[in-house]
């Protein structure tokens, strides 16, 4: 390995560290995308199942009439705190896990562009996420919607700590989320394996880099947001205060131009992954690779001019109610598109109906349903009947859970064998889709009816004789099942990943260069950077004989096999230190203005020391 040939004669003794770290340390000073990927799932799975707890207790709350299980305080910082977790700290950081371990291997390369940068993001967002939870017990948690409109958020409103902890958690997830995406789109633009154009780009990797894109786009709008809304609660200022000249619909703006293209940031992944799927097992190519590529693309710059429709009610008037409802239908037409072509992907194939296709196919119908409640939004005057009910709940919960999760689902069951080398229960993994698909139609379904009935969303409690108790006695039990289904994912997953059946580097037949390597892939990845032929390149060679041995490829540095001579950076622990002065001086801006500065220092100084790390690079001499 090149390690050996690293230049040992360091000016700075403190930079020093282990070549091959080991136990915890191991992982936390890795900078290999693998392990920030796991890292990244593990954490925002763990958080999933955080923001599922806060949702039972919601629908505790709500299983019936008059009930008093929690306080009408506590379930405002519940179903806040619910929203943000899915959104920030699940939803998103599952799909980076993705992106992390799977877009190198898809473009032929041994790493990101910038390893040290992404270890940087995982631990920045493992800060926000730890300041976000620590509001539960350090005075309560924010109790303003995970919208948080204004002047519910202002301090004569909200004295106390809870929005701060929202504001400034989200300001570092902001952060790590652009570390993250600049990393992503370097690494596809500049680092694609030679022939991998981007006619040849692998589906997932496409939905990445126009994600990237919207994140780096998106994140600057609700961070100016936040840092107006942080000088309105720390200094006075009057943003959002109408009593001095500001306007609250000022933040309505300004959020939901981030948040509509937040929803495709959540979205677009998922559609990925599900791009990857069904070809594979419907043993076809993707029909129609072109037109999902530029219909991804168009959600993305179409994201951008509908933000509105989240303010039909607000009193925009009738011209801006009526562009932003025909930009709103307009953009049901890309994502029709898409949902075509997957259903003729699948159409005559030779399908295999396992676990991965079973959440594909599941993703498609889910999130059909929710596309076309969201198309009845679009008209202004059904939206005034519908907003701020439980329609509302029922749309955003089958685009997001029935949408992006089972998405994720299908993703995380895809790639399991690659990831740990072996293979899942396949049961269990049946039993959790039937029990997941079901429980989801029939907590979210009814929604739909109660929202009709007038039922607000945010309300606590409601009397009996209002109708709405079957409507919710159902939803608790959909959800209840729903927690059933990700327990028996939680159980599959550990012990599969424990005392499953070994897995072979390509057990589905797939098409794409990650299942060209072995699984779980080795620390350098390939061996020798392949040479993409064809668009499914993996596929192509297996069906002309040529990958019996290896697939065509470039060779690099002296060696040869076993990944001998190939250069990789080297482990830190610099990023780690970075966010924890960041994680620091957030708690400082919340508390004490002089350990924030403290907090910053820290940060500084590690990046300081980050900048003097040696570069690694092979030693000349000995030509490795």
């Amino acid at each position: 390995m090149a390690t050996e040939s690293l230049d040992i004669h360091i000016k700075f003794p403190l930079l020093k560290r282990p070549l091959h770290p080991t136990g915890i340390w191991g992982w936390m000073t890795t900078i290999d995308h693998k392990r920030i990927g796991i890292l990244y799932g593990v954490t925002a799975f763990i958080m999933f199942l955080t923001g599922g707890v806060e949702a039972l207790l919601i629908r505790t709350q709500l299983i019936g009439p008059d009930k008093d299980y929690v306080s009408a305080e506590v379930f405002n910082q519940l179903f806040t705190m619910h929203g943000t977790t899915m959104i920030f700290l699940a939803i998103m950081p599952l799909s980076a896990a993705f992106f992390n371990f799977l877009i190198p291997l898809q473009i032929g390369a041994r790493d990101v562009a910038f390893p040290r940068l992404n270890a940087f993001s995982y631990w920045t967002f493992l800060a926000g996420a730890i300041i976000l939870n620590l509001s539960w017990f350090l005075g309560g948690a924010p109790n303003t919607g995970w919208f948080s409109y204004a002047p519910l958020t202002s301090s004569v409103f909200n004295p106390g700590n809870g929005p701060d902890f929202w504001i400034i958690g989200l300001q570092v997830l902001g952060i790590a989320s652009l570390a993250a995406s600049f990393n992503f789109i370097v690494t596809i633009i500049n680092m694609r394996a030679p022939g991998m154009t981007w006619t040849r780009l692998p589906l997932f990797t496409w939905m990445t880099f126009i994600t990237a894109i919207l994140l780096v786009l998106a994140f600057p709008v609700i961070t100016v947001a936040l840092i107006e809304l942080m000088f309105d609660r720390a200094f006075g200022m009057n943003f959002f205060n109408v009593a001095a000249g500001g306007t609250p619909v000022l933040w309505q703006h300004l959020f939901w131009v981030f948040g509509h293209p937040e929803v495709y940031i959540l979205i677009l992944p998922a559609m990925g992954i599900v791009s990857e799927v069904l070809p594979t097992f419907s043993r076809k190519p993707l029909f129609g690779y072109s037109t999902v590529v530029l219909a991804g693309a168009i959600i993305g710059f179409m994201g951008w001019m509908v933000w509105s429709h989240h303010m039909f009610t607000v009193g925009l008037g009738p011209i801006a109610n009526s562009v932003f409802a025909l930009t709103t239908m307009a953009i049901a037409i890309p994502t029709g598109i898409k949902i075509f072509n997957w259903i003729a992907t699948i159409w005559k194939g030779s399908i295999s109906f396992k676990t991965p296709m079973l959440y594909a196919i599941g993703f498609i119908a889910l999130f059909t349903i929710g596309g076309i409640s969201g198309v009845m939004h679009s008209m202004a005057s059904s939206d005034a009947q519908q907003q701020d009910t439980y329609f509302i709940i029922a749309h955003i919960h089958y685009v997001l859970f029935g949408g992006a999760m089972m998405g994720i689902f299908a993703g995380m069951y895809y790639w399991f064998p690659k990831i740990t080398g072996r293979m899942y229960d396949e049961k269990m993994g049946q039993l959790q889709f039937w029990l997941m698909f079901v429980g989801q139609n029939l907590a979210f379904f009814p929604m739909h009816f109660s929202g009709l009935w007038g039922m607000p969303r945010r309300i606590y409690t409601y009397g009996p004789d209002m109708g709405w108790t079957l409507m919710n006695t159902l939803s608790t039990a959909g959800a209840y099942l729903v927690g059933i289904a990700a327990l028996i994912f939680v159980v599959n997953m550990v012990k599969s990943w424990r005392k499953g059946e070994l897995a072979s580097q390509d057990p589905w037949d797939a098409r794409t260069l990650e299942w060209s390597i072995p699984s779980p892939p080795p620390e350098y990845n390939f061996e020798e950077i392949p040479i993409v032929q064809d668009r499914d390149d993996w596929w192509e060679r297996k069906r002309s004989g040529k990958a019996k041995t290896a697939p065509a490829a470039v060779p690099v540095g002296g060696g040869s096999g076993g990944g001998h001579g190939i250069h990789l950076p080297q482990p830190s622990f610099w990023p780690m230190v970075v966010s924890i002065g960041l994680f620091i001086g957030a708690m400082g801006l919340i508390y004490n203005i002089a350990v924030a500065a403290i907090g910053g220092a820290i940060a500084l100084i590690a990046i300081y020391a980050w900048s003097f790390e040696p570069v690694n690079e092979p030693d000349e001499e000995s030509g490795h």
